[in-house]
């Protein structure tokens, strides 16, 4: 038979409500009632419910963690490091894949569901009103690796996509590059617009402008086939700063098909620092995110807007650096 409250209560010598509170995130039980109860469930094997437990405080320590991401890596990797955060901050994921949703209040009736206590959307392609639903139904939202203007009622947490595309046109620049390309993830994505608004000012500053192509998704093949329509059309393009690795990498594999060199021929940097970026085999020069640290300040948070859900919605911007390797030429 499993070991139940009242087991505990008996062995401890205590009242059942007692062994509750012991169990019971910030419930008040005097440290010599706690040390009864915790020594009579180590002696009888007891873990305490959490889902039973949830129907007395109202609290699931479930976070909706959604994305539509799911068939490019790196989000596995941040699936990863999400999953190991929240567990670590004692909360239990609830990984969710929105892919084939266009529908906000869909998603939000299937979180309502579960009594999340929190969403983390980690995306840079789900519309903003994904987020601003959650919002408005009173769970607290951050959105991480990716945010619009459109939704400042919910925390974000990414870098600043601007200044990325600023970095890559320096570095381009810096190396001695002229006609350079731009090939970004979805159009309809914030962080792709912002990437390609910090590449193109920075370069208009040194007179150029860069061809634009986008890539149907933030995909190998998506990058694949977009930089084979590129290089058919504009050939003379030098070097191309892909927003994001798998695009690149994709991109990539495009350029050596038809017989590109690179970075003799043709020069490429990517987003993110993907550990496939690494790989030797494609070492790719890219710009990292600090994947650890938005994670980590995402977890924050959430957890900040479930203690205090009066907490006003904060905007947090990352650094993000060069990570330089072997897909573009050595400084002139």
């Amino acid at each position: 038979m499993p070991i139940t409250l009242q087991d505990v209560a008996l062995r401890a010598g205590v009242s059942k409500s007692a062994v509750s509170r012991t169990f019971t995130p910030g419930a008040s039980v005097s440290a010599k009632t706690r040390a009864k109860v915790e020594a009579a469930a180590k002696e009888l094997g007891y873990m305490p419910n959490v889902l039973a437990s949830s129907l007395t405080t109202g609290r699931t320590a479930l976070i909706g963690l959604i994305s539509n991401n799911f068939t490019n890596p790196y989000f596995l990797e941040i699936f990863d490091l999400f999953t190991r955060a929240l567990q670590k901050a004692e909360l239990r994921p609830l990984l969710i894949n929105l892919s084939a949703e266009e529908d906000a209040s869909r998603s939000l009736s299937m979180l309502r569901q579960y009594n999340v206590d929190g969403v983390i959307v980690a995306s840079s392609t789900l519309p903003p009103d994904f987020a601003k639903v959650f919002h408005d139904a009173g769970i607290p939202v951050v959105h991480a690796f990716g945010w619009s203007s459109e939704a400042p009622q919910t925390g974000r947490v990414s870098i600043d996509n601007t200044e990325a595309g600023h970095l890559a046109a320096v570095t381009l620049i810096e190396r001695g590059y002229r006609q350079v390309g731009f090939l970004g993830g979805p159009q309809n994505a914030a962080t792709t617009a912002d990437r390609l608004r910090g590449f193109q000012t920075e370069l208009l500053t040194h007179g150029l402008a860069p061809e634009v192509e986008f890539a149907t998704a933030y995909s190998y093949e998506a990058g694949r086939v977009a930089m084979t329509r590129a290089l058919d059309s504009v050939p003379e393009v030098e070097a191309w700063f892909c927003g994001d690795d798998v695009i690149a990498i994709g991109a990539m594999d495009a350029a050596t098909a038809l017989g590109r060199s690179i970075p003799s021929d043709i020069g490429f940097i990517g987003l993110n620092d993907m550990n496939m970026a690494g790989w030797d085999r494609i070492a790719l020069t890219t710009i990292r995110q600090p994947a650890q640290q938005i994670v980590a300040t995402s977890v924050d948070l959430i957890r900040q807007g479930i203690a205090d859900p009066a907490t006003e919605p904060q905007m947090v911007l990352l650094p993000c650096t060069l990570i330089d390797r072997k897909t573009l030429r050595a400084k002139p």
